[in-house]
């Protein structure tokens, strides 16, 4: 029974695949707030265009 529990402490293959989660939903947050950004950007940069058409 003592093995068991030695095994569980030391195991930490859980804690990487969490750190890879948390990374990847890092990364996912600030391509989204990017893309949206740029997304803003080109609204307004249309808009602009639009409004000096006749």
């Amino acid at each position: 029974m003592h093995g068991h529990w030695t095994r569980f402490i030391s195991d930490e293959r859980g804690a990487t695949s969490i750190e890879y989660a948390l990374i990847a939903g890092l990364v996912s947050i600030l391509l989204i707030s990017g893309a949206s950004a740029i997304g803003l950007k080109m609204a307004d940069r249309y808009g602009a265009v639009a409004d000096r058409l006749p």
